[in-house]
């Protein structure tokens, strides 16, 4: 059976983005698929604005920390721990946990209101794949900042960019990487996990590579620095090839490899198309993608321009990762939330904490995105958004298990509901706007309408009488709001 112009566009929007704006519904079917494929593309390469949510008091003291510096003629970042007094580094700590918060609802509602959403889905692929876990704020807005540049960029310039960023060389070490003292964390994750892929490479390729990257650093103010005195000069061996060879020859190294392609494109298939590899496929796309020294937009417009991405096998068949299930509940139904530090809870609960990844793969995604308590939540998250419903989760109280920083973090099964106390979910739904949009649909097509609004492609057909059994009858306001939610609850609804 062919599919629709219409189903075509919702499903390049839930996987391009999170899914359809309210007043984009009515719209969606006059819309050419290759236009608006072209429109997002071109959305997306518009340089992003800067996301900034470090504390005054934090710049002010790396500021003065630099004019100090500079008067006394010092290094600024030569040695960090020298630098700020126990009482700054306190504050800074402090203050840099609860600005990374911020920073994690700004994106949020980055995500959900932002006229490029591919640059946002983008981003969030470029923040599991470059991983980072540190709770220097500064230093994770500088990352994010490339990341959302680059996103849909050039793959080398990100790769670099993030290489030399303060925000990674901290989390893996290289501060610590010097001559006679090499430390291989940040070449062995440049390999096995940002570039190559497991198994192709050798150790004695991470230990060179580790020489070769000696001297790779960065100021207090989170721009890096080359430190001469600091890096291995001698001659190295790596990848068969043998040379006086630095950290950005490696990475050149690492993008003349073809597999960097082959590796990049796996996953960027695995997460906007199907969990399960097209080997083919993915060999075509990744020729293209080197031969086009790994743009981005290249890579991206020839999948979503596939005919193929558009087969039924490739729709419904991706579990939403907690972030994009949130952001996509809140661009499909208009709302205001009271109280949006909630959404902090919901993340930790769910499994995925914006700028705390369990370790430096990332989050695995797929069906480890699923547990019985996870599933539980998700399920009934679109109904306790609606009855505002409290969420109650019992953790341990150091800040870092709170907010995911611990990898092996216990969280209790979450008990929701008024009677258990904890936090409201104080979600001030525009339902009247939401509704306004069928107004012109007729009373027996509305239930069709909203299953092919609320969930325009699946794997298999829902089961409309159960769905139709929760419905509100009593005016046209009430059993919209009703079907919409009970849609919203249906495993279905968990799938793109």
């Amino acid at each position: 059976m062919p599919i629709s112009n219409e189903t075509k566009n919702f499903h390049f929007l839930q996987r391009a983005g999170f899914g359809v704006n309210t007043n984009m519904l009515t719209t969606l079917a006059e819309v050419n698929t290759k236009e608006l494929v072209k429109k997002n593309i071109s959305a997306a390469q518009e340089p992003p604005v800067y996301l900034d949510k470090v504390n005054n008091s934090i710049k002010e003291m790396i500021t003065n920390r630099q004019e100090d510096a500079k008067m006394k003629g010092e290094e600024l970042g030569k040695n960090l721990k020298k630098e700020l007094t126990a009482q700054e580094k306190r504050q800074i700590q402090v203050q840099s946990r609860e600005d990374l918060k911020n920073l994690n609802l700004l994106w949020l509602d980055t995500m959900v209101k932002d006229a490029a959403p591919l640059r946002e889905k983008m981003a969030l692929f470029w923040h599991g794949h470059f991983a980072s876990r540190q709770i220097n704020v500064y230093y994770q807005q500088l990352l994010l900042h490339e990341i959302r540049k680059n996103a849909v960029g050039n793959f080398g310039d990100l790769l670099k960019a993030v290489s030399k960023s303060a925000s990674m060389l901290s989390f893996l070490n290289n501060q610590q990487n010097r001559k006679l003292k090499p430390n291989e964390n940040f070449a062995r994750e440049v390999m096995e996990l940002f570039t190559l892929g497991r198994g192709n490479y050798t150790e004695i390729d991470i230990k060179e590579a580790a020489r070769a990257f000696t001297g790779w650093g960065f100021r207090l103010d989170g721009s890096f620095v080359f430190r001469q005195a600091l890096h291995d000069d001698g001659v190295k061996t790596i990848f068969g090839k043998t040379g006086n060879f630095t950290g950005d020859d490696v990475l050149e190294m690492l993008l003349q490899n073809p597999q960097t392609a082959i590796h990049i494109t796996e996953k960027i298939y695995r997460f906007f198309v199907n969990d399960v590899i097209d080997v083919k496929q993915v060999k075509y796309l990744a020729d293209k993608f080197y031969k086009s020294n790994y743009n981005i937009t290249t890579l991206l417009t020839e999948i979503f321009n596939s005919q193929w991405f558009y087969e039924a096998k490739n729709m419904g068949c991706i579990i939403k990762s907690p972030v994009a299930l949130l952001v996509g509940i809140r661009k499909l139904l208009p709302m205001e939330i009271e109280n949006p530090q909630i959404q902090l809870l919901l993340q930790r609960a769910l499994g995925q904490t914006l700028f705390y990844p369990p370790n430096v793969a990332g989050w695995p995604g797929g069906e480890a995105w699923i547990d019985s308590s996870s599933l539980m939540l998700r399920l009934r998250l679109p109904q306790y958004i609606k009855d505002d419903d409290s969420i109650a989760i019992a953790v341990k109280t150091d800040d870092d298990v709170q907010m995911g920083m611990m990898e092996n973090q216990q969280l209790n099964k979450p008990k929701i509901g008024k009677n258990y106390g904890g936090n409201q979910i104080r979600a001030n739904v525009n339902w009247e706007t939401f509704a306004a949009q069928f107004d012109k649909v007729p009373r027996e097509a509305l239930y069709t309408t909203l299953e092919k609004v609320v969930i325009p492609t699946k794997a298999s057909p829902i089961n409309a009488n159960a769905v139709q059994a929760q419905a509100n009858a009593g005016t046209r306001l009430s059993y919209i709001q009703s079907i919409t939610i009970a849609l919203m609850c249906t495993p279905e609804y968990q799938l793109s």
